[in-house]
C-alpha cells in the first residue's frame, strides 16, 4: 500500500513549486506535511469505499497547493480564498477532473459557503478538518513543553524556599 501511495503522489511532490510547501508553516507544522497526511487519509478511505482513490489522493495532495498568494489576507478571507489559489496552481501542472476541482475548491466548506458536489469532496473536507485538529494538538503540545518545564522549575525552586 505505501508504495502505491508514493507512486500516486510522486508526480506532485517532484514539482519544484510543491517542494516550497516544506518551508511554509501550517497548523504549527508544514503545509507539505499537512497535505501528505490529508492525502494518506483520503487514499485509505477512498480505496476502502471503492472510489477512484487515485484521483482523490491527487486532489487531496493539491488541496492546499498555494505558496504566498494569501500571506497578506486576514484569517477568514485567507480561509475563503486559498482554495481558489490552490486550484489555479494545480491547473498549471495537471489536467484535473471536475471532481478533483471540486475537492480543491470546497475543502473549506462551510467557510467557503458552496457545499461539495461529490462524495469524494466531502471525504477530503472532513479528513482535512480532522487532520488540522490533530496537527494543531501536536504543535500545541510541543509549544507547551517549555512552559511545562519552566513551571516545574518554578515549583521546585518555590519548594526549596521552605
Amino acid at each position: 500500500m505505501e508504495q502505491e501511495f508514493n507512486d500516486i503522489i510522486e508526480p506532485i511532490v517532484s514539482l519544484e513549486d510543491y517542494q516550497k510547501l516544506k518551508g511554509i508553516a501550517h497548523h504549527g507544522l508544514t503545509r507539505y506535511d499537512h497535505c501528505i497526511r490529508v492525502a494518506q487519509g483520503a487514499y485509505r478511505i477512498s480505496k476502502a469505499l471503492k472510489l477512484d482513490y487515485v484521483k482523490v489522493t491527487e486532489a487531496a495532495m493539491l488541496h492546499d497547493f498555494f505558496i504566498d498568494e494569501v500571506k497578506d489576507m486576514g484569517g477568514l478571507k485567507r480561509l475563503q480564498q486559498h482554495p481558489r489559489y490552490a486550484l489555479e496552481n494545480a491547473k498549471k501542472y495537471f489536467n484535473l477532473t471536475p471532481m478533483q476541482e471540486d475537492v480543491i475548491l470546497t475543502h473549506m466548506f462551510p467557510v467557503t459557503i458552496t457545499p461539495p458536489k461529490y462524495l469524494e469532496s466531502w471525504l477530503v473536507d472532513i479528513i482535512d478538518d480532522v487532520v488540522a485538529v490533530y496537527e494543531k494538538s501536536i504543535s500545541t503540545r510541543r509549544d507547551l513543553k517549555p512552559v511545562k518545564a519552566m513551571m516545574f522549575l518554578l515549583v521546585i525552586n518555590f519548594i526549596k524556599l521552605f
